[in-house]
């Protein structure tokens, strides 16, 4: 996450949200259900299918909260999305090159650490966005940042952005998507388990079926279906 003097990420907060998030919602956002289910303050993970670049900018263009993403530290070199991801604050992540388990786990003691200071943040748990528009199998990251950090998960479905902009265009659509957010989901149940790796796949089962019926889809990766 670039650091931002206070004062800017203020305007810049205030500009996003009185100017460019109205837009968004016109053109973009269709029906929202459940915004109620995020609460106002108090760490939170957001996890969400992952259709398209689409999916952080409406969600973002709804949400009553500021939300922090995790996103591919190419997205920082970019002369579109820099702006964007520089200024809404978000956690770069390297995903390819020699530093990347480095920057992975440098990401997850922040994303960690900003839980516990009571911010919301957004996960793709599937990883990166879906080739065909479709769920894929999901990492276990999201329940061991969720477990450490002791918040819940609140899980959303995404419905509509990849017919926005899927990973081939490099154009939207002007078309709406629609967005179901789920009731927050306590795992305190598991707190102190975070290495063991079969409560870790039950959650994230949890949580990817919950995203599953929110977006009107099926879940056919399931960890525990193979064993």
């Amino acid at each position: 996450m670039e650091n931002i003097p206070q004062p800017i990420q203020n305007l810049t907060n205030l500009f996003l949200k009185i100017f460019v998030f109205p837009i968004i919602r016109l053109i973009w956002v269709g029906r929202v259900d459940g915004i109620n289910n995020i609460p106002k303050k108090g760490g939170i993970i957001i996890a969400s299918n992952h259709k398209s670049y689409f999916d952080f900018i409406c969600f973002n263009a709804i949400a009553p909260r500021g939300m922090h993403y995790l996103t591919a530290a190419i997205f920082f070199k970019k002369k579109l999305w820099r702006p964007i991801v520089t200024l809404t604050n978000q956690i770069k992540v390297e995903r390819y090159g020699p530093h990347r388990k480095e920057s992975a786990r440098q990401a997850f003691t922040r994303v960690v650490s900003m839980l516990r200071q009571g911010e919301a943040i957004g996960i793709y748990p599937e990883g990166t966005r879906s080739h065909d528009g479709k769920l894929h199998k999901a990492f276990t990251g999201v329940a061991r940042m969720a477990l450490i950090a002791r918040v819940p998960v609140i899980p959303v479905g995404m419905i509509g952005t990849y017919e926005i902009m899927s990973r081939y265009e490099k154009r939207p659509h002007l078309k709406k998507c629609q967005i179901k957010i789920g009731k927050p989901m306590s795992f305190d149940q598991y707190y102190g388990q975070q290495s063991n790796p079969k409560v870790l796949e039950n959650i994230t089962d949890q949580i990817m079926l919950a995203i599953a019926r929110l977006a009107g889809e099926k879940y056919r990766f399931s960890y525990n279906q193979h064993k």
